[in-house]
């Protein structure tokens, strides 16, 4: 996910860069149009001209991501694909701020602040993963108090209860 939302937003940009006048949209009018626009902010176009300082706070996000990528054990898929499209969205603009000195945005939909694909893959990445820790992480078996509750079946003497009782095999004469 992260190489095809790195790509796919650069190559979106660079058409743009190539086939539009910044300022210029296509069509000129209408609910959806493609409208070439600097954005030295960050999404929604707040904070603009604090580029070089997003740049690190980007970088760091970046760097705090991957620490919390590392920290899962055998992240889901759903995890997987959640975290390379939040990382391929963030390189994507760390790429155009480093190299262009602003993130070129050219999705305009109605009343919607423009955007690009690395700021859709950024806020899509963030919803799968909001999704995945309020409800698919919960429904998950709790290995820790499966733990509790079999060591539990013991007496504090450490005999063993009937919940511990192994069965034999048919096979076995009794």
């Amino acid at each position: 996910m992260l190489v095809i939302a790195v790509v796919l937003d650069q190559v979106t940009k660079w058409q743009v860069i190539e086939h539009l006048a910044v300022g210029k949209s296509w069509p000129e009018t209408g609910f959806f149009r493609f409208t070439h626009a600097w954005n030295t902010g960050t999404a929604f176009s707040l904070f603009q001209g604090q580029g070089d300082i997003l740049t690190w706070v980007s970088l760091a996000a970046v760097g705090i991501l991957s620490w919390i990528y590392r920290s899962i054990d055998k992240p889901s898929l759903l995890l997987q694909v959640a975290f390379g499209m939040q990382f391929g969205g963030a390189i994507g603009n760390i790429t155009d701020r480093i190299r262009l000195g602003h993130v070129t945005d050219f999705i305009d939909v109605g009343i919607w602040p423009i955007f690009n694909i690395a700021d859709s893959s950024i806020v899509i990445g963030i919803g799968m993963m909001i999704f995945y820790f309020w409800f698919i992480d919960k429904k998950e078996p709790d290995k820790e108090a499966e733990t509790q509750s079999a060591t539990s079946d013991s007496d504090e003497t450490g005999e063993t209860t009937d919940s511990e009782v192994v069965s034999t095999s048919l096979d076995s004469p009794e």
